[in-house]
């Protein structure tokens, strides 16, 4: 008898057993898990899930990455069990390291939507990334307190408006004045504070670096697609250390303290109006948006081109392209992937989706399901478009999608420290540069 019961007993564990590990199961299929590259979106996609599961009844998680860290959180996030299901590329040297994890994306429904298919990451018939956002960056400046400036009678600049700007000379002679006159202006600084520290200098070793790179491989002929890219002479370094120095000699902070200043440092310093200048991109809006006490009207949030004294400059517009690829792991199940692919489509085809989109993550997105009337609102954004649409203006592309690593990116941003703290000369850092560029590239 007691056998029969024991026999009975470990039936019922069996069959509750496999009803626990059916229930769990079912749930892993039914949640898709999102690693965010970008934390200034953060809240905005917690907000996207909680509206998915409401709509879709399906468990979006999101994951948002330190900035800075996304290659190592990537690394040790696709090494357990429950890998992302959705991840981010960040061009071409992106698709190299985790090819082994990208789906094949030329059916589906997201990418016929991309209105243009060249912007993909592919190799041979394949497509395993795709765009999900047009960003641009350059100098965003308050009018109110530039066109204050241009109004004063002790200006020393034959300028009279901020459109008069068309090279690195126009902006040095006016933010030399402006910082001569910054009581008068009632500002701390023309520019805000330089982020060096650590994690928090992409604007600088990544952004900033990009359009010397560009410069240097635009005069070379150079195809970043094709060409062999295992060494550069940084030959535009006197350029880059010319707005470097103008950044970094009129800022709301000493050059020597900047290695504890971080973006959202910089962007509160502009969102307080202690400064007039701020290099970013249109990301930036929200950072600006969102601090508490905020000064800058909307109406007075501009752009203006990141001039370093290259020959042509004039007609130079700002950088825009995209370093944020979405991908989707194939070595999630089926149903997951099948998930992932109807979450991606219906953010970016639902009229829900949509709005968030455009009002939550404030994207430029690249898809055919947006109409004009669609597209952002905030002031930025519309800055973007209003450069994608002017005639005879050179758009600087995102070359920095193939610089060689983030360890390249962050030994150049930790140099940057050194130069600004004056422990290491800018002729130190470029040779630094190259070899480190040389070095990685292997």
């Amino acid at each position: 008898m007691k056998k029969a019961i024991s026999f009975f007993m470990i039936a019922v564990i069996f069959v509750i057993s496999l009803s626990v590990l059916g229930g769990c199961n079912k749930e892993s299929a039914e949640t898709i898990y999102f690693l965010n590259f970008k934390p200034e979106s953060a809240a905005a996609y917690d907000e996207i899930a909680k509206v998915y599961k409401e709509e879709k009844g399906v468990e979006l998680k999101v994951v948002t990455a330190a900035s800075g860290t996304y290659e190592q959180t990537l690394k040790s996030e696709m090494a357990k069990s429950t890998a992302p299901t959705i991840f981010q590329i960040n061009g071409p040297k992106g698709y190299a390291n985790w090819k082994s994890y990208c789906k094949d994306l030329k059916d589906t429904a997201l990418y016929n939507a991309l209105t243009d298919k060249n912007l993909a990451i592919t190799e041979g018939d394949g497509v395993y990334g795709i765009p999900y956002v047009v960003e641009g960056y350059g100098i965003i400046y308050n009018s109110e307190i530039v066109d204050k400036y241009f109004a004063l009678d002790n200006k020393k600049v034959k300028l009279n408006s901020v459109e008069e700007i068309k090279s690195f000379a126009d902006l040095k002679a006016v933010v030399e004045d402006m910082t001569a006159n910054k009581e008068k202006l009632g500002i701390d600084g023309v520019f805000a504070s330089t982020s060096l520290k650590t994690g928090e200098d992409w604007r600088w070793q990544t952004h900033l670096a990009n359009i010397p790179i560009h410069y240097e491989f635009k005069k070379n002929g150079t195809n970043i697609s094709t060409d062999d890219l295992s060494e550069i002479k940084f030959e535009y370094a006197e350029n880059f250390k010319n707005i470097f120095d103008l950044y970094i000699n009129n800022s709301v902070t000493d050059k020597k303290l900047l290695g504890s200043k971080s973006v959202t440092d910089s962007m509160a310093e502009f969102a307080l109006g202690k400064c007039a200048m701020v290099q970013n991109g249109n990301w930036a809006w929200s950072q600006i948006r969102d601090v508490a006490g905020n000064k800058v009207k909307e109406e007075n949030i501009k752009f203006l081109p990141i001039y370093t004294g290259i020959e042509g400059e004039e007609t130079q517009g700002l950088c825009i392209g995209t370093e944020s690829f979405i991908c989707i792991n194939k070595n999630a199940s089926e149903e997951q992937q099948k998930l992932s692919e109807e979450f991606l489509y219906w953010l970016y085809s639902s009229d829900t989706g949509k709005k968030l989109v455009t009002e939550k993550l404030d994207f430029i997105a690249p898809f055919s399901t947006f109409e004009e009337a669609e597209a952002p609102k905030d002031p930025l954004a519309k800055e973007i478009i209003r450069y994608m649409n002017r005639d005879n203006v050179t758009t600087i592309p995102w070359d920095f999608t193939v610089f060689p690593s983030q360890t390249f990116k962050e030994n150049f941003g930790a140099g940057l420290l050194s130069y600004s703290q004056g422990s290491k000369t800018f002729e130190e850092i470029k040779n630094d540069m190259i070899n480190d560029w040389k070095k990685e590239s292997k």
